[in-house]
């Protein structure tokens, strides 16, 4: 009796399971201008020449901020260019687009930024494990001009002490 059949027909079909999940970009300036409170992620609303130009690797997150509007949550200013062979079903690369959060996460998240005075940044966009494009939020505080330099010399110190304790080996 005993033989187990595989039941994950997408592994079955395809030949491989999913990995692990995929980055597209990191926003490193917003690690270094902020710090980060907490994180959330969020689904995109993406139209499909979005999508293509994401599997190419393109988006910019640099000028990107997250707004709630309506009742609902937004990422404003990310750049997605064009993907070239879309022709006339193009998309506009500077539009907003719609963030896919549930209303108990949206209205906890809406709160803290409102009432503290805090800002939602994107950290990361990436593909899970299931080729769903995804956003990493992240809940954060403006740093000052001296916790830049502070946070600097720490990683500086962290840094000369890895190189300390791998020439000892």
């Amino acid at each position: 009796m005993g033989k187990k059949r595989n039941t994950n027909k997408r592994a079955k079909k395809s030949g491989n399971v999913p990995g692990p999940p995929r980055p597209i970009t990191e926003n490193r300036k917003a690690r270094h201008r902020f710090d980060v409170l907490e994180t959330l992620e969020c689904g995109i609303a993406l139209a499909g020449s979005e999508v293509k130009s994401l599997r190419n690797g393109k988006i910019s997150l640099d000028e990107a901020y997250g707004r709630v509007r309506g009742g609902e949550f937004w990422l404003v200013g990310c750049d997605i260019p064009e993907y070239t062979q879309a022709s006339i079903w193009n998309h506009n690369p500077k539009r907003p687009r719609k963030l896919l959060v549930h209303r108990r996460e949206l209205s906890k998240f809406a709160y803290k930024a409102h009432e503290k005075g805090l800002t939602l940044v994107p950290l990361k966009v990436y593909f899970n494990e299931k080729g769903i494009a995804k956003v990493l939020m992240g809940l954060c505080r403006g740093r000052k001009l001296h916790d830049k330099r502070d946070a600097k010399k720490e990683a500086d110190i962290r840094r000369d002490l890895q190189r300390a304790m791998r020439s000892r080996r």
